[in-house]
């Protein structure tokens, strides 16, 4: 069954003067996808996600993460959310599962205010990058073959590289990889690639 997937983590210091730097610092690791390039929304969510969206921005094409931040700034609250979404390019089957092509998958970057939902940032991370469904990295409908297992570990190993370049380049001192069904994605890599054996 389809899952979300996301990246929590967090920094030695996430105070107000840090939120900026760090969610710039995370963006930057991301390899933006050929065909949408760049951050492509900004939006500021106050107090909680309950609440509506005090600012959202769609850019076409994608700004650099500076100048996402930037159009961003001047709502910097420790109440606050800031929601970034940039697209990478993922292995995806396309004509049923004989032919793949690289193509843009969605990220969601969300940096959290040390108020914000009453401290969330504690528990969820202080910047949380959701990649979407693990079908981008599973694609469980497809049956594998040797091209199509080696689609889906360059997938894998594409998020590995992300989450290692985060924590060696943009200071996180902790992660978690998780998804919402608290399963464990490399237990279900692993089962999903031993079909093939």
């Amino acid at each position: 069954m389809a899952d979300s997937l996301y990246l929590s983590l967090w920094f030695p210091t996430f105070e107000l003067p840090d939120i900026f730097p760090r969610t710039v610092s995370v963006l930057r690791q991301l390899p933006f996808s050929a065909e949408r390039s760049g951050v492509t929304y900004a939006a500021v969510h106050p107090v909680s996600w309950a609440e509506p969206t005090v600012l959202e921005r769609r850019f076409v094409p994608g700004i650099s993460p500076e100048e996402a931040v930037g159009v961003v700034e001047e709502f910097l609250h420790e109440d606050y959310a800031f929601a970034f979404e940039a697209y990478w390019d993922l292995w995806t089957p396309v004509d049923g599962q004989q032919n793949w092509r690289l193509a843009p998958a969605l990220v969601q970057v969300v940096a959290q205010g040390p108020q914000f939902e009453e401290d969330a940032a504690s528990a969820s991370g202080h910047i949380q990058v959701n990649f979407g469904l693990d079908t981008n990295f599973l694609h469980e409908e497809v049956e594998l073959t040797g091209d199509t297992e080696q689609r889906v570990r360059i997938n894998v190993q594409r998020l590995v590289a992300f989450t290692a370049l985060v924590e060696k380049n943009a200071g996180a001192t902790a992660r978690l990889l998780w998804s919402e069904s608290e399963e464990n994605l490399a237990q279900k890599l692993i089962a999903r690639l031993q079909k093939t054996n």
